[in-house]
């Protein structure tokens, strides 16, 4: 089975699933969709044909899959008319900009027997596989402590602002840490408490580049999640991934001097570091801590690759993606509501 492929969007990811499609045998590109024509796009992609509409490339070439890459405001939309056409969808996250735009995708996804699988690529990350296996075997109530900061700027403070056109930093990413932690926990987000700050004038005066906000879970777990962008973030303690509980705590480790603008830092593992919290007769640890080499791992690339690939092993095997909707559902109810609870100043309880 060769699945035919419309891809939308030649950004950052876009140009990676791209690539993945290109590479893997068992994908056909029937078209690139992208508003206008992109600069610099790689070599391998050369010979296909950049089509400027998307619902008018759908209708044209009737593909298998749609893979849709674009900005998040145009995600719902896109995804929905796919699925009524009879494609399958990729859609990268977050999966909506409401609420209630994702759940209409995935009833649209249901109704018309499609499968949809959102861009949750760390889902396919051998290391956060591992960290979420670790934590897990430590067993909670737990503790999260997570961010995602980036300096950014010239092409990738362009970028930044395109984007919060639509979405703030703290839905956008997000939504990746929001489905780790509730991965590990599997338990349900009773609170939400957010704040931000709009920290430059170059973007719209009711969006922020800095955001942060607390999850309360009914398990008793709790954490956090920061997110910012732009020329003014600072480069200390930009990467925080670390998961505590009473048994002890696993974090993610970043090799020493990595910089927040590299996008290979924020997938790139380096190291897990397992603590074990408990003591001997002597009243020290009982065991030292444990580094778990992630030497090897994939790049960003590589993991578009794997990510595409378990794209191809749903449609081939008929995997049953209903759990997968749901978690992309609830992770972007967590994150809205965090940037509720940013613009009103109250908490936000979540039924």
């Amino acid at each position: 089975m060769t699945v035919r492929v419309l891809a939308a969007g030649l950004g950052n990811m876009g140009r990676s699933h791209a690539l993945a499609y290109h590479r893997n045998p068992g994908f056909e590109l029937v078209g690139l969709v992208n508003r206008s024509a992109p600069k610099g796009l790689d070599p391998e992609l050369a010979g296909y044909a950049i089509l400027p509409d998307f619902l008018a490339a759908l209708r044209d070439t009737k593909p298998d899959l749609a893979s849709i890459n674009t900005y998040s405001d145009s995600h719902a939309d896109y995804a929905v008319a796919a699925l009524e056409q009879g494609a399958h969808v990729f859609v990268e996250k977050p999966l909506a900009t409401t609420v209630a735009d994702a759940e209409r995708v995935v009833a649209a996804a249901k109704a018309n027997g499609r499968k949809l699988v959102v861009g949750y690529i760390l889902r396919h990350h051998p290391s956060w596989m591992r960290l979420i296996a670790e934590a897990r075997a430590l067993g909670g109530p737990y503790v999260f402590r997570m961010n995602l900061n980036q300096q950014s700027s010239g092409a990738a403070w362009g970028v930044h602002k395109a984007l919060m056109k639509t979405t703030p930093p703290i839905v956008d990413c997000g939504v990746h840490y929001v489905d780790v932690m509730c991965q590990i926990t599997d338990a349900r987000c009773v609170e939400v408490r957010g704040m931000g700050l709009r920290m430059t004038e170059e973007i719209a005066p009711d969006m922020y580049n800095y955001g942060h906000f607390q999850m309360l879970f009914d398990d008793g777990s709790v954490g956090w999640y920061e997110a910012s962008w732009g020329p003014m973030i600072s480069e200390t303690a930009f990467f925080v991934k670390d998961v505590m509980s009473p048994k002890g705590s696993v974090s993610i480790v970043v090799e020493e001097g990595s910089k927040s603008a590299d996008l290979d830092t924020h997938t790139k593992t380096s190291r897990i570091k397992l603590h074990r919290g408990r003591l001997g007769p002597d009243g020290e640890f009982a065991k030292p801590d444990e580094w778990l080499s992630m030497k090897g791992e994939p790049g960003h690339q590589g993991l578009c690759d794997l990510e595409q690939a378990y794209v191809l092993k749903a449609l081939t095997e008929n995997i049953d993606l209903t759990r997968h909707m749901d978690d992309a559902v609830q992770s972007l109810r967590i994150c809205l509501a965090a940037d509720e609870s940013v613009r009103t100043g109250a908490p936000v309880k979540l039924g």
